[in-house]
């Protein structure tokens, strides 16, 4: 598990909105799911080599909102906590 910091690409801000494990590193043009339910453009990957963070995070993420016509925000009636998320007793 890799614990990256999100930050928000919007206009030309860049928001800090929060840590979360990831299982796999996302690469930049890829689409992420982030824990809003909302589906992110990864622009830019930023790790810090040889960095050993007191907090956890040593990669930022860089995201911006998937457009809204974008393929992913259709997510082919798939519920993510029932269909993917291993709690559930199926």
């Amino acid at each position: 598990m890799y614990k990256v910091l999100i930050v928000l690409h919007d206009g030309d801000d860049y928001i800090r909105m929060n840590k979360v494990f990831v299982e796999n590193m996302p690469v930049a043009g890829q689409y992420i799911i982030h824990s809003d339910g909302l589906p992110y453009y990864v622009e830019e990957v930023t790790t810090f080599v040889g960095y050993v963070s007191s907090k956890g995070a040593t990669t930022i993420l860089v995201v911006h909102p998937a457009p809204k016509d974008a393929p992913v925000n259709n997510l082919y009636g798939i519920d993510i906590e029932r269909d993917m998320d291993d709690s559930n007793n199926s």
